[in-house]
């Protein structure tokens, strides 16, 4: 089943609402969007939750808009601005080259603290609300294709992004 995820939600709170519509219990969900990200979660009912693994490890095609100059304690527009800097002479084409030189191919990311990744045993977005911040091992990743569309808004960039399994997209605009 494709389910378009409503911002607001995390991918958990979506399966709640449909076992409770659907009145199944065996009902899960191949990988997981950000709470503020919108978008498309594929869902397994009964048996089908089976498959589930086989999806969850291929490569996935983002849409985003990318604040330049601003960082977040989450790395997102949910978090409290950290910082900012003035990115007015900032072009498209600077954005452009910038991601060619860097984001396509092979990269390595550092997953971000407000994740669902978990460490120990505990998420560790669990242990980011503690205000407790831990090391985490970069990840090699494939960027596939990172395009650049233009500015929606001064300062604002809108990108679409084809990558392997496991990229965060709040992590590749914080980069």
């Amino acid at each position: 089943m494709i389910v378009d995820k409503p911002s607001g939600m995390t991918s958990h709170d979506v399966v709640s609402v449909l076992r409770k519509q659907l009145g199944e219990r065996r009902i899960g969900h191949a990988g997981t969007l950000d709470p503020d990200a919108t978008g498309v979660l594929l869902v397994g009912v009964g048996y089908v939750t089976r498959l589930l693994t086989f999806l969850s490890g291929l490569d996935k095609t983002y849409t985003a808009q990318i604040v330049l100059g601003s960082s977040t304690s989450t790395l997102d527009s949910s978090g409290t601005v950290t910082a900012t800097h003035d990115m007015s002479s900032i072009s498209v084409e600077d954005v452009q080259r910038v991601v060619k030189e860097n984001f396509v191919g092979k990269i390595s990311q550092v997953p971000p603290m407000v994740s669902a990744l978990k460490v120990d045993g505990v998420r560790l977005h669990e242990l980011a609300r503690q205000g407790i911040e831990v090391e985490r091992a970069a990840r090699e990743l494939t960027i596939h294709g990172f395009k650049v569309f233009g500015m929606s808004e001064p300062g604002v960039i809108d990108v679409e992004v084809h990558c392997s399994s496991g990229t965060y997209i709040r992590s590749l605009a914080d980069d």
